[in-house]
């Protein structure tokens, strides 16, 4: 069964999301996906990353695009999240040209 981004939930975006800024470099490390697994249950996390790695990059832009706009986040939600965003970018001591690229895009995504 397909889950498709449009019944995704607040949480499941931004897991969704931070699993594409661990792979921004194209080299998830175990530290990254042990930090983001931690932010929600195992189930919801074993879903998003088989949904996550069965989808190309366009089509995981389009996917984030579309939720984003269904959901309704507030300014501090957005400035939380994007705390989450760079821990993720940041867990490997290095902010590389692909993640700043991920990060600029996704702000014109978010804001």
């Amino acid at each position: 069964m397909k889950h498709k981004a449009k019944d995704w939930t607040k949480e499941e975006l931004q897991l969704y999301i931070l699993l594409m800024c661990a792979n921004a470099d194209k080299n998830e490390t175990k530290e990254e996906l042990e930090m983001i697994s931690s932010k929600v249950s195992k189930e919801t996390f074993d879903k998003m990353l088989e949904l996550f790695r069965s989808d190309t990059e366009i089509k995981r832009f389009k996917k984030i695009d579309r939720n984003i706009q269904q959901q309704n986040y507030s300014a501090l939600e957005l400035s939380a999240f994007k705390k989450e965003i760079y821990e993720v970018f940041l867990s490997d001591n290095n902010f590389s040209m692909l993640e700043k690229r991920l990060d600029w895009t996704l702000d014109n995504i978010l804001y």
